[in-house]
């Protein structure tokens, strides 16, 4: 299976940038399903980090399933009213 992750160091943009948030919101969608909550919420992390530097013309074109998925459902669980990762009981 090769990666289709872009190299360290380059700068996204367009149709790249695009690619990549969809990439990144599918990868955190499998973890979450895996059951995987460490992992996912990195992984979301990240692709809302990218998304948030979309225009509003380029996120349009990201498939509605991700955006909702990424931006209102997983912040029920993800979200800063949960309590973080990590904590004793």
């Amino acid at each position: 299976m090769t990666s289709t992750k872009p190299p360290r160091g380059v700068t996204l943009t367009g149709p790249a940038l695009i690619k990549e948030v969809c990439r990144r919101t599918r990868l955190a969608r499998r973890y979450w399903d895996q059951h995987k909550n460490g992992a996912c919420r990195g992984e979301r992390e990240k692709a809302l980090a990218l998304y948030e530097r979309l225009t509003a013309a380029e996120r349009e074109q990201i498939p509605q399933e991700l955006r909702v998925w990424l931006r209102y459902r997983s912040e029920k669980y993800f979200g800063a009213a949960r309590t973080p990762p990590g904590r004793e009981r």
